[in-house]
């Protein structure tokens, strides 16, 4: 008897190796394929896709016990995209993984912050080598987005993020869609119904400065908000933070606008 090839999935994430996000998509994720875990050992939010030079490259393999279950993992000294690295050149070196999953994230990654977003930075590595890749966050105030809360409940987005990951399993995907990237609103259920959106153009998060009164060190921060009044009808950011449903972005490796060439240099030989 032929035996059947369970899927090869790699995991890994922005919040760091000890994430309880990662660890709820892992348990999903199992009952798919085996999972690798490679992640970064520490906390990694907004790298975007950064490949920093800093980095100490140093792979750590530990064993976690993790609801009775012992995982061995692989904590990385650097980014996401940099974790991603380590897991294809070299944790998975002898097996190409079938699917690349990043998250669950603390914290919805929608709207132009995308591209500063680790966990989608994540996904976008994958997807560079030609691996069908998810992006999935879920949406929790910003005062929880660093500090690795066990209090948050992944259970709806581990539910989503196993059901679309068994999709990228299953479908090929159209040319030109290279990362699904999944936002699961914060009182999500599995029944909560799913959109495809486009990511929207508004700056949802906004930046802030604030001066430390001890230190005289000036901090950048940010909180979130909402344009009502301009947001796009079908994107990301109306769907998960106004109408409370699943948002499923598509998104594309080719940055390249989508305006004619031709009517584009004739306005640049003005």
């Amino acid at each position: 008897m032929t035996k059947i090839k369970r899927p090869q999935i790699l995991l890994t994430n922005d919040d760091s190796i000890k994430s309880p996000g990662l660890w709820a998509a892992a348990e999903a994720l199992s009952t798919l394929g085996y999972v690798y875990v490679v992640a970064p050992r520490v906390q990694q939010t907004s790298m975007g896709r950064a490949l920093p030079r800093e980095s100490d490259g140093i792979r750590e393999t530990q064993e976690l016990l993790i609801n009775g279950q012992t995982w061995q993992v692989h904590g990385i000294g650097g980014s996401p995209a940099q974790a991603v690295l380590h897991g294809l050149l070299s944790v998975m070196a002898d097996v190409k993984p079938d699917l690349v999953v990043s998250g669950i994230n603390y914290g919805e990654n929608v709207a132009s912050g995308v591209t500063i977003s680790g966990t989608v930075g994540a996904a976008l590595e994958a997807a560079s080598f030609g691996y069908p890749a998810l992006a999935i966050s879920l949406q929790t105030p910003v005062s929880e987005h660093f500090g690795l809360s066990d209090k948050v409940d992944f259970s709806a987005a581990a539910w989503f993020t196993r059901y679309f990951a068994e999709k990228l399993l299953r479908l090929q995907m159209p040319f030109d869609v290279d990362v699904l990237k999944v936002d699961v609103p914060a009182a999500a259920t599995p029944e909560t119904p799913w959109v495809v959106t486009r990511q929207s153009r508004q700056r949802y998060f906004e930046v802030t400065s604030e001066l430390d009164p001890q230190t005289g060190i000036e901090k950048v921060g940010y909180h979130a908000q909402v344009n009502e009044a301009t947001v796009e009808s079908d994107s990301d950011l109306k769907t998960v933070l106004l109408d409370n449903l699943v948002s499923v972005t598509p998104l594309s490796l080719d940055l390249t606008s989508r305006v004619d060439f031709k009517d584009f240099r004739d306005l640049l030989e003005e």
